[in-house]
């Protein structure tokens, strides 16, 4: 991956546009996984990865792989680098489609699998971008607010949230510290002053609270 940009100053698009940004960086990427472009969407809980990438996938017509969904778990974060790995990146790079199990919060084991294929695929959410499945990225951006305003966001949308958000950032924060996945982003967007992401995801639940906890 290159060193982090951002917009040209010559270019007449909208500086706040970030979703065309993200489009335009993809539209100039080469396909490092097999013949997908990979773009991962990365960075701490509650910053707005999600909508963006909803967004981004809707520009394109393409399919989201959601990290929600290959975490096992609350102690899970270092693990899902793992799955992007084997269930991500080694069907594409074999000219197959990504294969994944969804994780089941509720029952606390991964339940049905599910396949996504296509030119570009978006995979989000925290430890997206991260190696070794990161080598494969053709566009890593790395999304960010001010911490206070993550954590309102993220319990406001789910307050099942509130008991682990600790017991999660400091899985984030050694995860980013080993990996560098800031600094290898091609993009970093500041979410900070954005109106309320409108995510819809939910990790927790109350019967994953108790199988979690």
């Amino acid at each position: 991956m290159s060193a982090a940009r951002t917009m040209d100053p010559a270019d007449p698009a909208d500086p706040t546009d970030d979703v065309g940004r993200i489009v335009r960086l993809i539209a100039t990427s080469e396909p490092r996984c097999g013949s997908t472009r990979l773009v991962a969407l990365d960075g701490p809980s509650g910053a707005g990865k999600t909508t963006l990438a909803a967004d981004v996938a809707e520009a394109l017509g393409a399919p989201v792989i959601h990290m929600d969904d290959l975490y096992p778990g609350w102690d899970g974060l270092a693990a899902s680098t793992e799955r992007v790995e084997s269930w991500v990146v080694a069907p594409l790079l074999s000219g197959g489609p990504a294969r994944y199990r969804r994780w089941d919060w509720e029952a606390g084991e991964y339940a049905e699998w599910h396949e996504a294929a296509g030119d570009v695929i978006v995979l989000e959410g925290c430890g997206s971008g991260a190696l070794p499945g990161g080598t494969f990225l053709s566009v890593l951006v790395w999304v960010d607010a001010d911490p206070t305003e993550r954590r309102t966001r993220a319990v406001a949308r789910d307050p099942g949230y509130a008991p682990f958000w600790d017991r999660w950032a400091a899985q984030e924060q050694a995860l980013y510290a080993a990996d560098g996945t800031r600094a290898r982003a091609d993009l970093l967007l500041d979410t900070t002053t954005v109106a309320d992401p409108s995510h819809t995801r939910r990790m927790s639940s109350p019967a994953a609270d108790l199988r979690n906890g």
